[in-house]
């Protein structure tokens, strides 16, 4: 599928000079009204709607995280692996993570089809849904790598030309012991409010506007048991720590998008990143 031709209007820009101001956001968390079906209660939803996020405990059996953890050890083994384009690797040369999982497994493939899954991400997104990312993250012990303060939307809308953060991620971690390994942190309420990087930065956020953003929302911090799914804003504002215990970390971590919000030219311009990163067929999920 090729680009859109034609520029939309951009509510939210960023990668711009100066120094760029906080952007009140617009567009709704919960996309979904109350005639939309869907296997989330209505204080959960109410919840994802203020916090930007919301845990889903026990989605998994433990039948089911054991299976997806054999599954995960079997690709980062698999021939060939390495040197596939979708394979990141970390400065020891292990597997960090591995980009377009759902159409590489077939047992991932089924988890985004799921009506666990997937019938979660219509509802909040109001809408049929496509995958615009899917990936596998390994942390390993002693030396795995988190990431610094990021809205997942601001990279979204620069580099693959993400319209609106009409979009929803869905990590699923498959270890325990989260508080220890390398835990996901954010700032509830953060993804209200837009936070343009300034140009030349890569999209990493001024620390002003963080310190702002964390007093005025706090910081969450996220130690569920595998299994269970935490569905993230495309906007809210997140980090991880860096995980030095000797246990490794995975999850499956999954993008859904509208299939309302098609990707266009990227907002900051330059050419768009790959599509097993950035898909651009929107075309919806079916069970």
């Amino acid at each position: 599928m090729t680009l859109a031709a034609t520029r939309l209007a951009d509510a939210y820009p960023t990668r711009i000079a100066g120094e760029p101001e906080l952007i009140d956001r617009t567009d709704p968390s919960v996309w979904g009204d109350d005639n939309t079906v869907g296997p989330i209660d209505p204080a959960t939803l109410a919840s994802h709607h203020t916090k930007g996020y919301s845990v889903h405990h026990d989605l998994l059996s433990d039948a089911e995280v054991a299976a997806f953890r054999d599954e995960l050890a079997r690709l980062a083994a698999h021939d060939g692996v390495r040197d596939d384009e979708r394979t990141v690797l970390g400065p020891t040369g292990e597997v960090s993570a591995i980009y377009e999982v759902h159409e590489t497994s077939e047992l991932v493939g089924e988890l985004v089809r799921d009506p666990r899954v997937l019938d979660r991400a219509r509802q909040i997104l109001g809408s049929d849904v496509y995958v615009h990312q899917s990936r596998i993250d390994y942390l390993p012990g002693f030396h795995g790598k988190g990431s610094y303060w990021h809205s997942d939307f601001e990279v979204w809308h620069a580099e693959d030309g993400m319209p609106a953060p009409r979009a929803v991620s869905m990590s699923i971690p498959l270890t325990g012991q989260q508080e220890l390994t390398g835990e996901l942190m954010a700032m509830p309420g953060s993804h209200r409010t837009f936070v343009p990087a300034p140009r030349g930065s890569g999209g990493v956020p001024g620390q002003e506007h963080l310190t702002s953003l964390a007093a005025a929302y706090g910081i969450d911090r996220f130690t569920d048991a595998e299994g269970s799914v935490l569905m993230l804003d495309a906007n809210l504002m997140q980090g991880s720590a860096d995980n030095i215990t000797p246990f490794p970390r995975t999850n499956i971590f999954v993008v859904f998008s509208s299939v309302e919000n098609q990707l266009v030219k990227p907002f900051a311009g330059g050419s768009p990143r790959p599509d097993f990163v950035a898909n651009r067929d929107p075309s919806p999920l079916r069970r």
